[in-house]
């Protein structure tokens, strides 16, 4: 079987057992809509502070939690991918006529669906809550969201297969992106660090990503926080699909 053909095939399987199984989509949106209903409306207070510009402070804080999200829902799909290398169902794939860079990239696309449907729901909660944003910037948002949420689900199953143990995993996982995240300025600008901690973030490559929906968000097309995230999502997605299909091989 061809690379695509070995995709749509998984792709079709995996979303099969994701919406037999919907709880997960679910649960995956449980965090950031905690996020905007607790701590949204206490943006209301700071809209003249530095990296709000004086607008709708929705617009700084939405464009985080998407990207809040399709980090963390994709950096758990490893664990699935360790367990059918466990259970033998992984194997029995790689030696049967399905390709394996296939193998991923059908996995990766379903997941990519998912952040997608996510990212409408935050952003309709988001919407009805007040965040007011133009519908281009917004598509061009989810867009690049979609791209991120590819980059992070290819380290996951790049990094599981590698590790193969989901304690280790988990452990990986907390060690990395927990800091990661809060370097992003995921929750508030990184107008409001010290100079120190803003520098430090500058090396974070999800902050410029962060930039990029921000400004998305306010309609910014071609800016220069727009061009420069967008490069670096594409970058992280080609790395980590060529990280994971090395992994994949690795393993053979």
């Amino acid at each position: 079987m061809t690379t695509a053909a070995t995709s749509w095939v998984i792709f079709q399987r995996s979303m099969r057992y994701t919406l037999r199984n919907p709880a997960w989509v679910v649960f995956g949106l449980v965090q950031p809509l905690l996020y905007l209903v607790l701590f949204g409306p206490l943006l209301n207070r700071i809209g003249e502070a530095p990296g709000f510009d004086g607008g709708n402070t929705w617009q700084v804080f939405v464009p985080g939690l998407l990207v809040q999200q399709g980090v963390f829902s994709a950096v758990f799909v490893g664990f699935g991918i360790i367990s059918e290398r466990r259970s033998g169902v992984l194997d029995r794939m790689k030696v049967s006529a399905a390709g394996e860079v296939g193998l991923l990239l059908g996995r990766m696309l379903r997941d990519a669906v998912v952040l997608t449907a996510q990212a409408v729901l935050l952003t309709g909660g988001a919407f009805v809550a007040g965040l007011r944003a133009p519908a281009g910037g917004v598509l061009a948002a989810f867009a690049l969201v979609t791209v991120v949420g590819l980059a992070m689900a290819g380290f996951a199953y790049g990094l599981a297969l590698l590790v193969g143990n989901e304690e280790v995993y988990g452990q990986l996982l907390n060690a990395l992106m927990l800091p990661t995240l809060l370097l992003s300025g995921v929750l508030l600008p990184l107008a409001l660090a010290p100079g120190w901690l803003a520098g430090l973030a500058k090396a974070n490559p999800l902050s410029h990503i962060v930039d990029a929906e921000r400004s998305l968000f306010a309609g910014e097309f071609t800016s220069t926080h727009t061009l420069v995230g967008v490069a670096v999502a594409a970058g992280l997605a080609a790395f980590t699909t060529w990280f994971a299909a090395r992994a994949i091989r690795s393993g053979s």
